[in-house]
């Protein structure tokens, strides 16, 4: 969970309560790594699967859409910014 954590640049405690709907909903797989108890292997259904593919597009659309609308069309340099105030 921790390299997840860090991808979405959240805490392991926030990732553990945005996992627990997806996991309800079928989407996730939670489950102890067998060679260290205290540590969790995520893994995405099929259901999640399908769903990702299906919103990943629409992903990109909004994404696009966002980036077009930064005033000095640099969404890169605005990506630079924002990490170095995080």
């Amino acid at each position: 969970m921790g390299p997840v954590a860090s991808l979405l640049a959240m805490d392991r405690t926030t990732l553990t309560a945005a996992l627990k709907p997806l996991e309800r909903r079928g989407l996730v797989k939670v489950s102890s790594d067998p060679s260290d108890r205290r540590s969790h292997i995520l893994k995405l259904t099929a259901k999640g699967s399908n769903l990702l593919a299906r919103a990943v597009p629409v992903w990109k659309l909004m994404h696009d859409e966002v980036e077009r609308l930064i005033p000095d069309r640099n969404p890169d340099e605005l990506r630079r910014n924002l990490r170095a105030l995080s």
